[in-house]
């Protein structure tokens, strides 16, 4: 064989291994226990999070039971705070929206399905207008969360004004339909993690369609969302917005947009720490290379956040905010998106898990 054959015969054989060894998982990812991982989420997490949401939506529909039997004054403060007790529960389930809650034939996601705002006024007061509805169509904007914050909160009204509509018997049934198709949802959802829970903790690889995927990718999607939904779009800083538009904000009509945002944003950073810090995805980037250095430039810039959330009132009116003076809110995004880099292409690039959902975000 001349020494020409050969040199070509050996580069071969080094770029054939090389090729092999980057197809392979990281060593240092194999010593971490994915399985422990999922178990630890699904039962200290997951699991908790949908029942808390179930509970809050049952007594969301119990108290608009008793409010629409005899619309009063004295009944609407419940019902309200029953719905502001279930949209806080939500902030930490809205983003496990795979397995029982992901997409299935025409059905969205669950988040999708009973949290999509803005809702659209056109739509509900047709549905007001006509007494008829269906729960089960494409208007995901006209149900839901939202719709029934619609139906529910007023601030151009007073408390006897909001009561007297649900004189109307149509108000009355639209809202009792609502909350009970709210309540079925999640209902179904978190009776069948029962017997997803086996197979989401089972399927602990890093490639598309393993739990481990699955999870991260919803995660950073809702993380995505806080950012460019919750404060983005309202204060008018998504790409072709030359304007600010509160119309936009998530529960705008009961002004708790910023309090809604606060408690995502809290669940969300404790789902990346974990209870058992060596069974999440922080204690998981710990045991790749470059790892430590992430969840070190990844904890300052929370501690950033947490600050900037705990320094604002959590009763802030946003919309108020927006219009008249919005610079801490734009500062809260702006720190939001600084930390979009860890949480999105580091952590996926260290941990081997390609982002699977379309996103334009830009990092």
């Amino acid at each position: 064989m001349t020494n020409r054959k050969i040199l070509f015969a050996l580069l071969a054989i080094t770029f054939g291994i090389a090729a092999c060894k980057k197809d392979e998982p990281d060593d240092q990812n194999n010593s971490f226990d994915r399985a422990a991982m999922l178990a630890e989420y699904r039962d200290v997490f997951i699991k908790p999070a949908f029942n808390s949401a179930l509970q809050k939506a049952e007594a969301l529909e119990l108290a608009a039971s008793t409010f629409t039997t005899n619309p009063s004054t004295e009944q609407l403060a419940p019902v309200q705070n029953a719905w502001i007790d279930a949209a806080i529960a939500w902030q930490s389930a809205c983003w496990y929206n795979f397995g029982p809650a992901g997409e299935a034939g025409i059905k969205k996601s669950i988040q999708e399905e009973i949290a999509t705002f803005p809702v659209s006024l056109t739509k509900l007061n047709t549905i007001l207008t006509s007494g008829t509805w269906n729960i089960n169509d494409f208007n995901r904007d006209a149900r839901g969360f939202y719709a029934i914050e619609y139906l529910l909160f007023d601030a151009t009204l007073t408390s006897e004004q909001i009561s007297e509509r649900f004189q109307n018997e149509v108000y009355r049934n639209f809202l009792n339909a609502l909350c009970l198709d709210l309540k079925t949802r999640i209902l179904d959802v978190k009776n069948a993690w029962n017997s997803y829970g086996s197979e989401f903790t089972s399927n602990a690889g890093t490639d598309a369609g393993s739990s481990v995927s699955m999870m991260y990718n919803e995660f950073v999607k809702s993380y995505e969302g806080l950012k460019n939904f919750k404060f983005g779009l309202p204060l008018g800083l998504r790409p072709g917005q030359t304007a600010v538009d509160p119309t936009l904000l998530e529960a705008r009509f009961s002004k708790i947009s910023f309090r809604l945002a606060r408690a995502n944003f809290n669940a969300m950073v404790n789902f990346y720490r974990g209870v058992d810090q060596n069974k999440s995805f922080k204690g998981y980037l710990k045991t790749v290379t470059g790892g430590e250095a992430l969840v070190t430039a990844t904890e300052a810039q929370l501690s950033i956040l947490t600050t900037q959330f705990n320094n604002i009132d959590e009763n802030l009116d946003m919309e108020t905010r927006i219009l008249n003076d919005p610079q801490v809110l734009i500062d809260i995004h702006t720190e939001l998106q600084k930390n979009t880099k860890n949480f999105k292409s580091d952590m996926s690039s260290l941990l081997g898990i390609a982002i699977t959902y379309a996103s334009g975000d830009g990092d």
